[in-house]
């Protein structure tokens, strides 16, 4: 297997809330990570995140990660996601983390009426 797999980060203008908090889009791409950068920002196969509110790849975050295979790059993408999560950031981009149940409401109790 060929690794020239890439995982990459791309700083974002937060959709909600500008200038407020660091917003990352994290993905990987079998691409130049610019080339992929292009890519969103011209609509192709883009993430509307990183089309709309993209402003530039954050190398930072990304550039001493070496090009690895895809079942790598796979992995390595989400554990990147979650690592910029624990740091406070907003992330775009998938999880290793088991989604939170949302708590269950307790049922209404009804009073009886009373009969007249």
């Amino acid at each position: 297997m060929e690794a020239h797999h890439r995982v990459y980060v791309v700083r974002l203008a937060h959709p909600r809330h500008p200038g407020v908090r660091d917003c990352y889009y994290v993905g990987m791409t079998g691409l130049h990570p610019q080339h992929r950068f292009d890519n969103h920002k011209a609509g192709v196969k883009a993430a509307r995140v990183v089309r709309d509110f993209g402003l530039e790849l954050a190398y930072e975050w990304f550039d001493e990660i070496p090009p690895m295979t895809y079942a790598e790059a796979a992995l390595c993408e989400p554990t990147l996601a979650d690592e910029l999560r624990d740091r406070g950031f907003v992330v775009f981009g998938p999880t290793l983390r088991r989604p939170v149940e949302p708590a269950r409401a307790r049922p209404v109790r009804r009073l009886a009426r009373k009969k007249r």
